[in-house]
């Protein structure tokens, strides 16, 4: 698998909207290219304004294959003009490609 944990640095006053936007669209969209939403944060410190997420692939190939056809989606450039009406819901967007380390296994949730 490879694990791609996404940073958006959102203007002020637009945390609302990209979240509605992921919330009603942008997740559903992505399942249709087989791009999985792992977990989503917000930044516990509020004036960074920044928006964090994994997404899971399941190689580099798939990555590039799946985000192209995402990005070219009519549905998700209808969704992207309507949102981004008032203007942007990102500055800039810093990307990391991830693997799990080998020797670390998640604990079992308490029962």
């Amino acid at each position: 698998m490879l694990y791609e944990l996404r940073i958006y640095t959102i203007p002020p006053g637009r945390m609302q909207a990209m979240l509605n936007r992921f919330r009603d669209d942008t997740i559903r969209i992505f399942a249709r290219y087989d791009m999985k939403v792992t977990e989503f944060w917000v930044d516990a410190d509020e004036s960074k304004n920044r928006l964090y997420y994994v997404l899971e692939h399941r190689d580099a190939e798939a990555r590039e294959r799946n985000f192209e056809a995402f990005m070219n989606d009519p549905e998700w450039l209808a969704v992207r003009a309507k949102t981004e009406q008032d203007g942007p819901l990102y500055e800039h967007i810093d990307i990391v490609y991830m693997h799990k380390a080998p020797f670390f296994k998640a604990p079992e949730p308490n029962r």
